[in-house]
């Protein structure tokens, strides 16, 4: 009798979290929509965020979800990371930041302005940095995103692409920050 491989559903393949990418895409985008709106201005330093310093505060956090508004200053890199077993997504609030992801292959860059929004499955590897705004001389401001994850951060390693095109990972870091 001939073997069959059996294929699952999508629906039944293990994940970490019942919460979907669509859904922190949509998390972020309700949350982004909250600090537009300053629900959450008691949470920002006096003065708005650090302009030299990245800055981040937790907006919610319980055993499947943890939401983070984080800024981003220019020179301040998150270099190359996961997200260990966590689902991600983001939402541009404010300014402009720049993803530089791995795609098995090579560093793909992606430029992400006010409203955009990006989502990590697991194993996505990539960095977050701040971009300048190429329609306006104002001055520089840090740009703002919301991030959330599930379940919550527990672990993020960091990488390194090797002279012959492979990742290499440097460190596992345990954590409950956001972005490094």
């Amino acid at each position: 009798m001939p073997t069959q491989s059996a294929v699952l559903p999508p629906s039944a393949v293990s994940t970490p979290t019942r919460l979907r990418l669509p859904d922190l895409l949509f998390a972020t985008d309700r949350y982004a929509d909250d600090v537009l709106s300053g629900r959450y201005d008691h949470r920002l330093p006096a003065g708005g965020p650090p302009a030299t310093d990245r800055w981040y505060t937790r907006l919610h956090g319980d055993e499947e979800l943890d939401v983070w508004l984080i800024s981003w200053v220019p020179d301040r890199s998150t270099e190359l990371h996961d997200h260990g077993g966590s689902l991600g997504a983001l939402t541009v609030v404010s300014g402009s930041l720049r993803e530089t992801r791995w795609d098995g292959e090579a560093l793909r860059r992606k430029r992400l302005q006010s409203g955009d929004q990006a989502a990590f499955p697991l194993g996505w590897v990539h960095d977050v940095v701040w971009a300048p705004d190429r329609h306006t001389s104002a001055p520089i401001t840090p740009a703002l995103s919301v991030h959330a994850y599930s379940p919550p951060l527990t672990a993020m390693s960091y990488y390194e692409v090797t002279e012959r095109n492979t990742l290499r990972r440097n460190r596992t870091e345990l954590t409950d920050a956001p972005e490094g």
